[in-house]
């Protein structure tokens, strides 16, 4: 169960991080459209899971290995944002959210 705090640095590290991709990161997004699906943080506020959704999906492994590769300098550019409302900006650990895929799947079958 996440405490409010918990829920609050998600929202936080959610919005800045869609931000951050929208604005910022378009370099190593190779053109496409990343959005953040959700933000799980740990009780300690110290490492962040971020789940991400790529699309269109056909150069989904290049860009999430883009990503990989930058996410130094995405902490970085996450410090100088939140800096003020955090004491520690969390590790961040970057996941896809093939949830869209699988409903386009299962809708798909329902089809057929």
């Amino acid at each position: 169960m996440e405490s409010t705090r918990q829920k609050k640095v998600s929202r936080l590290l959610q919005k800045e991080i869609s931000e951050m991709f929208l604005k910022e990161a378009k370099a190593y997004t190779l053109g496409a459209m990343v959005s953040v699906s959700k933000v799980r943080i740990s009780p300690d506020l110290g490492n962040a899971k971020v789940y991400i959704s790529i699309f269109p999906s056909a150069k989904k492994e290049d860009i999430f290995n883009e990503i990989q590769e930058h996410h130094s300098l995405m902490r970085r550019n996450l410090g100088l944002r939140v800096g003020k409302q955090l004491r520690v900006v969390p590790e961040l650990q970057f996941y896809i959210d093939d949830s869209l895929d699988y409903i386009d799947n299962i809708d798909r079958l329902l089809k057929e």
